[in-house]
């Protein structure tokens, strides 16, 4: 028996890149990152509704080994007159399935005995 094939994409580093000019370019980054080894992927991430740089990227590098030298090499360096913060992107976070967000008590607030808005006392 055959022993299993590693994906391709088990030697990706995955990179956050934070505290980004809102003006920085995914061009700009991908060349910053060049310099260290082969970049798969940029990824500025942007506001939904203004299409504006929420101010911090993703980088993913093909070899585990160029994305670790790049992220000793990057980290607190100067990039569009703002320092960056270059490390390990962790896992994305898993959330409950269901949507709704919050199983349907939505905006209730605090409807408790508040003496100093007046609510009925007179």
């Amino acid at each position: 028996m055959l022993a299993p094939v590693r994906g391709e994409r088990g030697n990706v580093k995955n990179i956050f890149v934070g505290n980004l000019s809102f003006n920085t370019a995914e061009d700009e980054l991908r060349q910053l990152f060049q310099t260290y080894g082969q970049v798969d992927r940029v990824s500025i991430l942007t506001d939904r509704e203004t299409g504006r740089s929420r101010g911090f990227a993703f980088v993913e590098m093909a070899n585990a080994e160029e994305g670790e030298k790049a992220i000793a090499g990057l980290n607190g360096t100067d990039v569009g007159g703002r320092t960056i913060n270059v490390n390990e992107a962790r896992p994305k976070a898993e959330r409950p399935s269901g949507g709704g967000g919050g199983g349907g008590r939505g905006d209730r607030g605090d409807r408790g005995d508040r003496g100093d808005r007046g609510h009925g006392r007179r």
